[in-house]
């Protein structure tokens, strides 16, 4: 698709980057005003990359901004990182000065929470989770057996706003070493009903390591997954102490993400670094 005027150029982000490299690329278009459904999925195929754009909110008073989020395939109801990233630019833009925003996304209102030297946490809602019943074309896409799991652990399908498929694998060399065809990632996650296969294996530290397999994204890996990270920590009993999670280690895009307990609701919060990309 041939990349087509638009009115604000994109600034282009890395989102929870934990190392040089690392982090995922986000480009973010701070107005988007103009921009139809096909120009925005164009900007996303151009870049390779899941976008974010920033409008104003459709009903007043509601919440201070509009978000979308394309990928090069289609758009998405809420993306984690650009969410993250959007918000962070708007208040270093100086479009942002209060101590939070109230954004509208496709899966419902969301609020970004600023902290010190320039911190954010974006909220998720409190996370629902199933067992999958029958794992063959989980573990068949992936190339595991049942001998390769965590023992005493189920996959489950976990979301706070898109279905994410948990694997939990035993050992983390395992982990790294996957590498699925995504055509099989993309049959096995429409059969279970899943926009993700989401392995993970934890760490003696408590640190939990994840790799991000899209069912249809355009690409086959994402270095950093906020909203699959927040379906994790509900599928491991939301603990008190929350998760840091590392993704991207695997494709030599080292990103971390933070998710806890939401102190002032009921769900949770995402949070991780943000850096302009030169």
């Amino acid at each position: 698709m041939p990349m087509q005027p638009i009115p604000s150029p994109p600034i282009l982000l890395s989102v929870f980057p934990a190392g040089p490299g690392g982090g995922n690329p986000c480009p973010v278009v701070l107005d988007a005003r103009g921009m139809d459904a096909e120009v925005m999925r164009g900007l996303a195929v151009h870049h390779g990359h899941e976008s974010g754009f920033v409008l104003p909110p459709e009903e007043s008073g509601t919440a201070d901004f509009r978000f979308r989020f394309f990928v090069p395939e289609h758009e998405m109801e809420m993306c984690g990182h650009a969410t993250l990233g959007a918000a962070w630019l708007l208040r270093a833009e100086g479009r942002a000065p209060g101590p939070e925003l109230r954004i509208e996304t496709l899966s419902g209102p969301v609020r970004a929470i600023f902290g010190a030297e320039g911190a954010v946490e974006v909220t998720q809602p409190p996370g629902r989770v199933e067992t999958v019943g029958d794992i063959t074309v989980v573990l068949s896409a992936l190339g595991l057996t049942d001998a390769d799991l965590r023992p005493g652990s189920s996959v489950l399908n976990a979301a706070t706003s898109r279905v994410k498929t948990l694997v939990p694998v035993a050992d983390l060399a395992r982990l790294h070493a996957l590498n699925p065809a995504p055509a099989r990632v993309r049959a096995a996650c429409e059969a279970i009903g899943s926009t993700g296969l989401y392995p993970w294996a934890g760490d003696t530290d408590g640190v939990v390591h994840a790799r991000q397999f899209p069912r249809s994204s355009g690409y086959p890996e994402d270095a950093a997954t906020g909203i699959a990270a927040a379906a994790l920590l509900y599928g491991l009993g939301a603990p008190e102490a929350g998760l840091l999670v590392r993704q991207g280690e695997a494709m030599g895009r080292p990103s971390e993400i933070h998710v806890r307990r939401d102190p002032d609701g009921p769900g949770c919060r995402l949070g991780g670094r943000v850096e302009l990309m030169s």
